[in-house]
């Protein structure tokens, strides 16, 4: 990258810095079971929901107890269930239409970050219905309010029940869109384990890898606060304990809970400090290929880590110390290289792969574009890469 871009990147993510203390972040409410739901809602005098959440979720019967709880409560629930892995734009208007259709009054996100997301961008249409998801995406676009929004996420990885990003796809351009504006921060965060019991194995540990690079990337960024190096921690910590006894016993509530506040505080912590790299290649992919977003940050992770080298051992040696890997008297390149030596081992152990088939070269170019036009100036990343060598990234993870 050239010097000028450089110091505009620099300067553009200090004054975001600044701001920091001053942007109206705000937390959900958290409720501990769906059980919980109707009584809020009959306190807002709401009669009418819009229920979202995909296919697979609700054919295994996962929102059953939810839907015969506000039946019973007299709550009107109107379900939308088409939502794609990678949301997309026609999901978003078809649930936009039975929102309106049905004077529906409020909406449920049920699932992984995808029904949260679609959610979130039906949120931000219903507030603006004459602008379309292209006009409102990028930063701070929404500045009206949304529906209220209760989040259930039934994977414990993308924060999405905490954050102000949504992303949703376009397939005609392959590509995929971010909108971030505090207005898309979930009223509501129902943590409820029992609804990530069924999560199988390779969602679980694709989910968790997920939630530790929103948590590894907020911590080695530089716009950190003392909160988010906390929250960052705690929930890095977290999955290391927790992660593989949730995928080799999914029925343990405990491991189940417990992830599913990391994901929450890391969702926190990204929030305020952001991601970086790995975010943004894996955006690209997913847009290019409809690779699973968890799937290829856990792949990405650990190679983009190496490729930061010595601007992040100083920050890797103290998560490593955090985890129980390395002593604080080690040399810090070292632990560092542990560091990300076992998040390799945990990759393995949980059968992720250390490659991303299908990517083809001819693609890398326009990916590494959007890449490069996503992460540049925004994200406060430990070490400033252009278009050039982020494409770099694309061939170290090709198979």
């Amino acid at each position: 990258m050239n010097i000028f871009k450089k110091i505009y990147c620099r300067i553009f993510q200090m004054c975001f810095r600044i701001a920091l203390p001053f942007l109206p972040y705000r937390e959900p409410v958290i409720l501990d079971s769906i059980k919980e739901i109707p009584n809020n809602l009959k306190n807002l005098s709401i009669k009418n929901i819009l229920l979202i959440t995909d296919k697979g979720i609700r054919n295994l019967g996962i929102t059953k107890e939810l839907e015969d709880i506000l039946s019973k409560n007299n709550i009107n629930c109107i379900v939308y269930d088409e939502t794609l892995p990678n949301p997309t734009i026609d999901n978003i208007e078809s649930a936009r239409k039975l929102y309106v259709d049905y004077s529906c009054e409020a909406l449920i996100a049920f699932g992984g970050g995808s029904p949260i997301d679609c959610a979130k961008a039906v949120g931000a249409r219903i507030a603006y219905p004459k602008k379309t998801i292209g006009k409102l995406k990028g930063l701070l676009k929404i500045r009206r309010k949304i529906p209220l929004l209760i989040a259930i996420p039934t994977t414990a990885g993308t924060g999405s029940e905490v954050t102000l990003a949504s992303v949703v796809s376009d397939p005609s351009i392959q590509h995929k869109y971010t909108l971030m504006d505090f207005n898309l921060i979930p009223r509501y965060a129902v943590l409820d384990p029992s609804v990530t019991v069924t999560l199988p194995p390779h969602l679980t540990s694709t989910t968790g890898l997920d939630a530790l690079t929103h948590a590894i990337e907020a911590y080695i960024g530089r716009s950190t606060t003392s909160d988010t190096r906390k929250k960052a921690i705690e929930a890095i910590k977290l999955i290391f304990e927790n992660i593989e006894e949730a995928y080799n016993n999914g029925s343990n509530l405990t491991a189940r809970a417990n992830m599913l506040k990391a994901a929450y505080l890391a969702g926190i912590a990204f929030s305020k400090s952001y991601v970086g790299y790995v975010h943004a290649v894996a955006h690209s992919l997913g847009g290019q290929y409809n690779i699973p977003h968890g799937l290829a940050n856990a792949v990405l992770l650990p190679i983009v880590l190496e490729k930061y080298g010595k601007s992040i051992y100083k920050k890797l040696h103290k998560l490593s110390i955090e985890v129980g890997i390395s002593s604080k008297d080690e040399n810090k390149e070292e632990s560092a290289r542990k560091f990300i030596k076992a998040i390799y081992a945990l990759n393995e152990r949980m059968n992720i792969p250390k490659k991303l088939k299908g990517i083809k070269e001819e693609d890398i170019v326009i990916m590494s574009k959007h890449a490069d036009k996503e992460a540049n100036p925004l994200y406060p990343v430990p070490k400033l890469y252009n278009r050039k060598d982020l494409e770099k990234i694309y061939y170290l993870v090709k198979e």
